[in-house]
């Protein structure tokens, strides 16, 4: 009997891990005040009110439950985004690797909770930042996609870090994710992977209630899904939106599509 309930356990924690890609984590209702345990972890709603879930399953901005627009959700979506409606000036600086002007410009969208985008990083952007990043035939832009208020944490921490550590810390947050992932947020999980990068705890903390960051996270989240992103990881290729974990093979194919085409580069973007 005490398998058994284990085992059930151990299945409801990989559904919650999982659904960092996409799926619903239950959540209350957004706006509450959480509320901070000693040992750093966070209960009631969201805390902060970033990368919340709506009942029905899909992600909300940031758990702006009113927005209003024309398209699914209340939300406008456009149907066929220009290269300057995908490279839309941002209130944060694009974290992008790879020649300004290459010819094709690869935009992925993560979630810091997301397994998909983890064994994304790990198996394939090795590959993809050798042969196509460092030979210039691609640039490569990460953008921030949070689902769950455990990803909405981490991802305000992850650009409180500098940007020269940005990558890094992506990555530990990725690697690592079996120690900070959890339907209920974390905090002291989530700084211990923001130390190994050198930030201090005054200055997590400090990060965390920055309403600035999470306002400008908030943009950069709803630009997304205006573009059409719903889950994670999705992938812009040139104007082309690819929704599911790209291989190397796949990504090769996409950019020589979007090399053919003659699809304008995002740095000749006005």
């Amino acid at each position: 009997m005490l398998v058994r309930s284990l085992g059930l356990t151990a299945i409801l924690l990989v559904a919650g891990w999982l659904s960092g890609c996409g799926a619903a984590i239950p959540s209350l209702t957004p706006g509450a005040t959480a509320s901070i345990s000693a040992d750093g972890s966070a209960s009631g709603a969201a805390y902060p009110t970033i990368g919340s879930e709506k009942p029905d399953g899909m992600p909300s901005p940031f758990g702006d439950p009113n927005a209003t627009a024309s398209g699914a959700g209340g939300r406008e979506v456009l149907q066929n985004p220009t290269v300057a409606d995908v490279m839309a000036p941002s209130p944060l600086p694009e974290m992008s690797w790879g020649r300004p002007d290459a010819p094709v410009t690869i935009v992925q969208y993560a979630s810091l909770t997301c397994p998909h985008c983890r064994n994304f990083h790990e198996k394939t952007y090795p590959e993809l930042k050798r042969r196509l990043i460092d030979t210039g035939k691609v640039r490569y832009i990460l953008r921030e996609f949070p689902i769950g208020k455990t990803s909405g944490n981490a991802t305000i921490a992850l650009r409180c870090a500098p940007p020269d550590k940005y990558l890094e810390l992506y990555g530990k947050f990725m690697e690592q994710q079996s120690s900070w992932v959890s339907q209920e947020v974390r905090l002291d999980a989530i700084y211990a992977v923001a130390r190994q990068v050198g930030m201090t705890r005054p200055q997590f903390d400090a990060c965390l209630q920055n309403q600035g960051m999470i306002e400008n996270l908030k943009w950069v989240k709803d630009r997304g899904r205006k573009l059409g992103i719903v889950g994670t990881p999705n992938f812009f290729i040139g104007t082309k939106l690819i929704k599911k974990e790209l291989t190397l093979a796949e990504i090769a194919d996409y950019v020589e599509q979007a090399s053919r085409s003659g699809t304008p580069t995002a740095a000749a973007t006005p």
